[in-house]
């Protein structure tokens, strides 16, 4: 589709109505690259007075708009957004998705032959440089820029047409974006080149043109990399939901019917095992559910008739009927998915120098160079030939390298090193971002803690008690009945075992009934004040025997929790488990502020609520539950062992048990902001004076391409500090 043309599709097909009169649709747009072309949309559409809302998200390209009035408005919102320049589709995650992955391989083929291009003509004009103090003669010298000709033209007009076509998009609708004055310097260079070796000039520019070209695909690629990430995450989210459940009717048949079919009031059958395919309320069975991805509680919650479940929690016990509550978008699931695509479209607010001066760096440029064009033409009796060479030097020279890689090459040398020590960044502004940071929030199971319950030490057991629970426990994969078995897996497997779900197990011998479970299922007074996780032991004439277990805290938790305070960071605690599960970790750790039973929204809520008094907040953990906080906080940090949700939401991700990593990602960062400011010192000077000279006609563009290399090695030779020393 062309930029200049409005869609041809009928988009009020796609459009739906919302519970406040709304109508809304979803979009798929093409072409944008930066924060800029977000507020560009957003600008156009929110003039319009019928648009109540307009929300562009950078990461997954989808436009979600909501207006008052007819259906068919939506073919006119279409064509407004077409106007700018963008092309637009109706969204469709799998289609989005395929386009994705297809810019992905376009861009890196580019690249490949871009960067095979520029080292065979690097290679011709090393050559052209030596002959010329040898005393090459001028057909030997004209025969290798033919060459570097041959292979420059083709590559060239093969691996610049990213640039290419969105500067022809933003053209065609008689605006500017950063891809016009790189297109116009590199088909500049390019033409100039040709000319010279047409007529026999000494130099041409063909290298310069290529090693331009392949930086900037370098960085086009690894932004849509990080991009492909985010869009990850909300897809691995709703693959989560089951795609089918099965319905019972009124007069007790079932049926099969895909989970986008059901609607509120459906009775659903769930089976053992199965994932709850909708929101709802149990009206028939007892089970466990493992809702850890939800709440983040380590331990099965026990449902019943007139309990709440949520779609893409597992059934674990036992058959459950429940009545459907929430479907669709409504969902828990869906809202969760909702909140990480705000946060992640809130944080793509977080633009780069070079997103901040986007919209004066083109017209500059440009102004530049046509003024050192008519300068030296006009007020001198340079021939137009020469003047043009100027202008050209003028683009090559301002050409912002040095100063994008600023950022690149601190986080490139800043990843090795983390990498090495194992934690992987994935997020290109993470590092800005956790130098800011002042404020540590973790969630606890599976962060603070290994995530698995362990049974209790300092419990005075008789290895004969211990081995009798841990074979009755064999039978069941209940968290606790496996840390049971984990403390004695010598003991051999109880053969009969009944297991009654959310109650316990039951084995039936010769003297008795022998029980396995909770404090009721084996019938122990409640006045024992002991709270925590447990399991008693009960047999006929034998006092009840308890173990209680706790959660293992990651070995350097204290450790970690210290040096993060050392270093004037406030810690909190944000979990979802029970509230004396919670207190135990927070006292442990010297933690006094903390939350315990938080879903995701209050999580997010949370953070929201330290955003706004200037805190700048980084967010550890590793559930479902988590992700949304993951995206909304400022930076995040995920362990390796967290779902792959959660570490796609997040920012960086750790390996191994010890915590320290979060330590050393704080210190790395906050090296990694001193020399990034040390970069754009330099970048800055680099173009205070390069660029003079350029206008002023002492630099050619040979000398003004090697003059960006030499800026550039500079501001790499400075990042390279980085892999030296430790904390400073």
């Amino acid at each position: 589709m062309s930029a200049e043309s409005a869609p041809a599709a009928d988009f009020s097909a796609f459009v739906r109505h919302e519970d406040d009169g709304l109508a809304a649709m979803n979009l798929l747009v093409e072409g944008i690259h930066c924060g800029g072309c977000v507020q560009k949309i957003e600008r156009a559409l929110k003039a319009r007075p019928e648009v109540a809302q307009a929300r562009v998200n950078l990461s997954t390209r989808r436009l979600a708009v909501r207006w008052r009035g007819p259906d068919a408005a939506a073919n006119d919102l279409a064509a407004a957004v077409a106007a700018l320049g963008f092309a637009v589709v109706p969204f469709d995650p799998e289609r989005a998705a395929s386009e994705a992955e297809a810019v992905e391989k376009e861009l890196l083929r580019a690249l490949a032959v871009a960067g095979f291009a520029a080292a065979n003509v690097m290679l011709l004009s090393v050559s052209v440089w030596a002959g010329a103090v040898e005393g090459m003669g001028p057909a030997t010298r004209d025969l290798l820029h033919w060459f570097s000709a041959l292979i420059a033209l083709p590559a060239i007009a093969y691996a610049a047409r990213p640039f290419y076509r969105s500067a022809w998009r933003a053209l065609a609708v008689r605006r500017t974006n950063m891809d016009v004055p790189i297109s116009v310097g590199v088909a500049l260079a390019t033409a100039m080149s040709l000319f010279e070796t047409m007529r026999g000039g000494e130099h041409v520019y063909f290298d310069s043109a290529l090693a331009l070209v392949f930086f900037l695909l370098i960085g086009r690629y690894l932004d849509r990399r990080a991009r492909g990430k985010a869009r990850a995450a909300a897809s691995r989210l709703l693959a989560l939901r089951a795609t089918a459940a099965t319905v019972i009717d009124v007069d007790g048949g079932r049926r099969t019917v895909r989970s986008d079919a059901l609607r509120p009031g459906m009775v659903v059958f769930a089976a053992a095992g199965e994932r709850i395919a909708v929101d709802g309320r149990v009206v028939e069975g007892r089970s466990e559910i493992d809702s850890s991805l939800i709440t983040g509680e380590s331990l099965p919650a026990t449902v019943a008739a007139g309990d709440a479940v949520f779609a893409g929690t597992i059934n674990l016990a036992a058959p459950l009927r429940y009545a459907v509550t929430a479907v669709g978008p409504d969902t828990l699931l869906a809202e969760i998915v909702r909140l990480m695509e705000l946060a992640e479209q809130r944080r793509s607010r977080y633009v780069d120098l070079a997103d901040r001066v986007a919209r004066h760096y083109a017209p500059a440029v440009h102004g530049l160079a046509l003024a050192t064009f008519l300068g030296w033409t006009l007020f001198s009796a340079t021939p137009w030939q020469v003047a043009l060479l100027y202008a050209v030097s003028v683009l090559i020279i301002t050409c912002p390298c040095a100063l994008g890689l600023a950022v690149p090459a601190v986080q490139v040398i800043a990843s090795g090193r983390l990498m090495r020590r194992g934690t992987l960044l994935k997020s290109a502004t993470a590092l800005e971002r956790l130098a800011k940071v002042d404020t540590v929030v973790f969630d606890k199971t599976g962060t603070l803690t290994v995530g698995r319950p362990m049974l209790a030490e300092g419990q005075a057991h008789d290895p004969a008690d211990l081995a009798l629970a841990a074979s009755l426990a064999a039978a069941s994969r209940h968290p606790l009945a496996l840390a049971l078995r984990r403390a004695a897996p010598e003991a051999p497997v109880a053969q009969g075992v009944a297991e009654q779900p959310g109650s316990g197990l039951s084995l039936k011998t010769s003297a008795g009934e022998i029980k396995l479970g909770s404090r009721r299922f084996c019938r122990v007074a409640e006045e024992d004040g002991r709270d925590g996780p447990e399991l008693w032991l009960a047999r006929p004439g034998r006092t009840p025997v308890r173990f209680g277990f706790t959660e293992r805290l990651r070995p350097d938790a204290t450790e970690t929790i210290a040096a993060l305070k050392a270093r004037g960071l406030q810690v909190e605690i944000l979990s979802g488990d029970r509230r004396p599960a919670v207190a135990r970790v927070a006292w442990a750790l010297g933690v006094a502020t903390w939350r315990a039973g938080c879903m995701p929204a209050e999580k997010c809520a949370r953070l929201a609520e330290l955003e706004k008094t200037g805190r700048h907040v980084l967010m550890v953990g590793d559930g479902l539950n988590d992700a949304p906080a993951l995206a909304a906080a400022s930076v995040s940090l995920s362990p390796s062992s967290a779902i792959d949700i959660s570490q796609n939401a997040a920012d960086a991700v750790f390996q191994g048990e010890a915590l320290a990593p979060v330590v050393t990602l704080l210190d790395v960062a906050r090296r990694a902001e001193r020399l990034v400011r040390q970069n754009f010192g330099l970048a800055f000077a680099y173009n205070a004076i390069a660029v003079p000279l350029a206008v002023l006609g002492l630099v050619t563009p040979l000398v003004a391409a090697l003059a960006m290399s030499g800026s550039s090695l500079l501001v790499v030779g400075n990042a390279l500090r980085l892999t030296r020393g430790g904390r400073r």
